[in-house]
């Protein structure tokens, strides 16, 4: 069976995962083919000119229309519910991507303080110089969403749960908010994916992906997408035609075959991050974990309402993290690890460990880093498939020596 023999309604997330988006070619394949093509060829002039011009559907060069990149871009509309999506070359270009298709000079982006230190530097170093300003509230205060609206407002963006403090917004009032202002909501739903949230359902007009992380699983590829209605998503599609941040079709194939285990994945994610959040919780070198699946995280309620599952990325504090000595802390426990891989990627079965502050974070100013809650004794851990017993053991190394 393939999507010419049902409709993707009809169908559960998991099962969009495996079978959306895939049209069969004349040589009957059972797994999703890679077409690495540059060009295609037509069988006249006046087909070739149809299909330039658009009167005439079909594939024309591989930057903007390629059967690979097609495939995993109407699967993962699928899966997040949406009516389109474009995929772009990583999660950075689908950001940037959707400001030019979206925001002129003049607008005004409305974004939350827990954003991905790229994301910060993208909208201030960049799209300020072309007239575009930004301005930052805290995630979870809709009351500072409200008050931060104006009628330059074109775009709302956050990251929720947020990167690497697990903070939560509620989306629908967010949505709420954008659309009485006559503004768009976009969320960056890199953390949980369409497995755990599809904020469209939610009232979301975008959800934007760096494919790079859960999507793809196991850290092999780069890559990004956005979703979103058709109407919005033309737009965007044309800054990729004529810009060029274009997926490649072996990335795209990839990342197709990630999404066919990505339920899995981010149910054993979720198990082994909320063990591990609970122990950390309870250790006596650690000050504060920050997981939406505790309890005591104060968007716990929230969290489970909106999401099916916390995800695997939680931070935690070290004792001391508050003054100058708790980056010293903070990389003791980092550089005691033998299991964990130091890196500032995430979403890999791997386990990752890194030191926000001067890693993904380390573009801001220390205003910027102390208003985003990022501290010196901050550690974040993106939790990966390993038995979660060898996970405890490598961490409890570090944190031990800290008594």
């Amino acid at each position: 069976m393939d999507q010419q023999q049902a409709k993707d309604d009809e169908w559960a997330l998991e099962t969009l995962a495996i079978r959306a988006g895939h049209m069969r070619t004349h040589e009957q394949e059972h797994g999703e083919p890679i077409f690495p093509t540059s060009s295609f060829v037509y069988g006249s002039a006046a087909e070739a000119a149809a299909k330039f011009s658009g009167e005439a559907p079909g594939n024309v060069y591989s930057r903007f229309t390629n059967p690979t990149v097609r495939t995993f871009e109407q699967r993962l509309a699928a899966m997040e519910g949406g009516e389109r999506c474009v995929a772009t070359s990583s999660g950075m270009a689908a950001i940037l991507s959707t400001a030019l298709a979206l925001l002129s000079a003049g607008d005004e982006i409305v974004a939350s303080r827990s954003l991905f230190g790229s994301t910060v530097s993208l909208f201030d170093k960049y799209l300020g110089k072309f007239g575009i300003t930004t301005r930052y509230v805290e995630l979870a205060d809709l009351a500072a969403w409200e008050a931060a609206m104006t009628p330059a407002t074109r775009l709302l963006f956050a990251e929720t749960p947020s990167n690497p403090l697990s903070e939560v917004v509620d989306i629908a009032a967010l949505a709420e908010i954008a659309h009485r202002h006559g503004a768009l909501l976009a969320i960056d739903n890199c953390f949980l994916t369409p497995a755990l949230q599809r904020p469209i359902s939610l009232g979301a007009d975008l959800v934007i992906h760096s494919a790079t992380k859960y999507l793809d699983g196991q850290g092999r590829a780069i890559g990004g997408a956005v979703v979103g209605r058709d109407k919005e998503l033309e737009e965007l599609f044309g800054v990729v035609r004529t810009c060029g941040p274009c997926l490649s079709p072996f990335n795209a194939w990839i990342f197709t075959k990630g999404l066919e285990t990505l339920a899995l994945r981010m149910k054993a994610h979720c198990e082994n991050a909320q063990a591990l959040a609970e122990w950390l919780e309870a250790h006596p070198a650690v000050a504060r974990v920050h997981y939406s699946g505790l309890p005591s995280h104060p968007q716990h309620a929230l969290a489970a309402r909106q999401q099916q599952g916390f995800g695997a990325v939680l931070g935690f504090e070290v004792k001391g993290f508050e003054v100058k000595g708790g980056r010293e802390a903070a990389w003791s426990v980092i550089d005691a690890t033998r299991l964990l891989s130091i890196t500032g990627n995430l979403g890999d079965v791997k386990t990752t460990i890194t030191h926000p502050a001067t890693t993904t974070h380390g573009r801001l100013s220390d205003d910027q880093k102390r208003i985003a809650g990022i501290s010196e004794g901050l550690i974040r851990v993106a939790v990966g498939l390993e038995a979660i017993d060898d996970i405890r053991a490598d961490l409890a190394r570090g944190l031990d020596a800290l008594l």
